[in-house]
C-alpha cells in the first residue's frame, strides 16, 4: 500500500519521524522533511495535507493550505543521475510554511497531462477546494494557468508566466548568463555557441537564457552566427542525440565555447562531446546553469548556481501575504545568482597553441 510506512522505509527513516514531517514538527530537518514529500509526490502518496498541531479550535480556522503542483514527468522526476532541484525548492517551502503555521500539499503533474479535461487536473481541481494559495513548480501550460489564476493567489518558482495575475519569484538570468560568458571571455573565447534541448512543455526559461545570452554578447561586441544556436527559432529543433552530433560539428567548424541552458544539458552534452572525441575543456569550453551537485563520473561543471532553497522560501512567503491581500498586485522578484568555477573551461585551442610554441 501507498503509505506512511512504505516511505519510511524507502528512506529508511522512522515511522515517526516521516508523521511528523507532514504535521511541520519544528524539530524534523528541513532537508529530510523535502525527501519525504519528494518521495511521496514520485510513488502518488495523495494524503499529504500536513496537520500542524492545533492547540484550541480557535486556532483551526486560522491555519492555511497551500498546494505545490510539480510539472514533471515521473521519468525525469526519479532520475538519479542528475539532482532535482525541486528537493531544494520543498525543503525552503516547508521551511516557510512551518515558521507561518501553514500546512502543505505536493502533488506531480505529467507535462503530457495538458488539457484540463484530465484526470489528473480533475483531481486537482476537488483539490483546490481546500487550497488557499498555490506554488507552481516549473512551466506549466497556458490553458491550465488561465484556469487556474482566477481559483486562487498563485505564484510561480523558477518560470515567469506572461500572466497579470500570477507572481513569480525566479534566478536573475541576465545577471548568471553574464557572468558565465565574462568568465569564457577572461579565458579567451570568442565564437560562443548557445545549447539547449527541447521540452514537452515550452520552457520561457530557456528563452530568457537565450535573451540573456543574445544581450551581454552584444554588450561585448561578440558576433553571434545564428548556425552556432541550437534548439532556439528559428535554429532547427533536434532530439537530444541529433543537438549534441550538431554541437559537435559546430566546434570543428570553430565554435570554442558553449553556454548551455541549464546543468543537465551541459552534462549531457560533455559526455556527448567526450564520446564523439573533442575533450573537453581541451577542445572546447562548457557552461552550465543550476549549480547541481556533480553527477558521479562527471568533472565538475563551470556553472551559475541558483539558489533554490531561498526561492521556494521567498515564494512561499510571498503566497502567504497574497493569501492575506487577495487582490494585491502581482510581483515577478528575481534572487541573486552566482558563479562556481569548474573544470569544464579553459583557454581555447589557438591559445594554447600558441603559448606551447612559445
Amino acid at each position: 500500500m501507498v503509505n506512511q510506512q512504505l516511505i519510511a522505509d524507502r528512506l529508511e527513516l522512522s515511522r515517526a519521524t516521516v508523521s511528523r514531517c507532514f504535521t511541520n514538527h519544528p524539530g524534523i530537518n528541513p532537508a529530510t522533511r523535502a525527501r519525504v514529500f519528494q518521495l511521496a509526490a514520485e510513488i502518488g502518496y495523495i494524503h499529504l495535507q500536513m496537520r500542524t498541531v492545533r492547540p484550541n479550535k480557535r486556532k483551526k480556522s486560522a491555519k492555511k493550505t497551500l498546494g505545490v503542483l510539480i510539472c514533471s514527468a515521473e521519468e525525469e522526476y526519479n532520475r538519479t543521475d542528475y539532482q532535482n532541484p525541486s528537493e531544494q525548492i520543498l525543503a525552503g517551502v516547508t521551511d516557510c510554511a512551518q515558521l507561518n503555521g501553514a500546512t502543505v500539499e505536493v502533488h506531480l503533474i505529467d507535462p503530457s497531462d495538458c488539457e484540463l479535461s484530465n484526470p489528473a487536473y480533475q483531481r486537482i481541481e476537488k483539490l483546490c477546494r481546500r487550497w488557499d494559495g498555490l506554488l507552481l513548480v516549473y512551466p506549466f501550460p497556458d490553458a491550465i494557468l488561465n484556469h487556474l489564476a482566477p481559483m486562487m493567489p498563485l505564484v510561480s518558482l523558477v518560470e515567469q508566466f506572461d500572466h497579470s495575475g500570477i507572481d513569480c519569484v525566479d534566478v536573475d538570468h541576465y545577471k548568471g548568463i553574464s557572468s558565465a560568458i565574462e568568465h569564457l571571455v577572461e579565458h579567451g573565447h570568442r565564437r560562443i555557441g548557445f545549447f539547449t534541448r527541447l521540452y514537452e512543455v515550452e520552457a520561457s526559461w530557456s528563452f530568457r537564457r537565450y535573451a540573456a545570452f543574445m544581450e551581454a554578447m552584444v554588450r561585448l561586441r561578440l558576433p553571434v552566427l545564428p548556425e552556432d544556436v541550437v534548439n532556439i527559432f528559428p535554429s532547427q529543433e533536434r532530439d537530444d542525440e541529433t543537438s549534441i552530433e550538431y554541437a559537435a560539428e559546430r566546434t570543428r567548424d570553430g565554435v570554442t565555447a558553449w553556454v548551455c541552458a541549464a546543468d543537465h544539458q551541459a552534462y549531457n552534452l560533455v559526455h556527448g562531446l567526450n564520446r564523439r572525441g573533442i575533450d573537453v575543456p581541451d577542445a572546447v569550453s562548457v557552461t552550465g546553469f543550476d549549480g547541481i551537485e556533480t553527477p558521479h563520473g562527471s568533472s565538475e561543471l563551470s556553472t551559475i548556481v541558483i539558489p533554490f532553497r531561498e526561492i521556494g522560501t521567498t515564494g512561499t512567503q510571498r503566497l502567504i501575504e497574497r493569501v492575506q491581500q487577495r487582490f494585491g498586485s502581482a510581483q515577478h522578484v528575481l534572487i541573486d545568482c552566482r558563479l562556481k568555477v569548474g573544470a569544464t573551461v579553459g583557454p581555447p585551442t589557438k591559445q594554447k597553441k600558441s603559448k606551447r610554441s612559445k
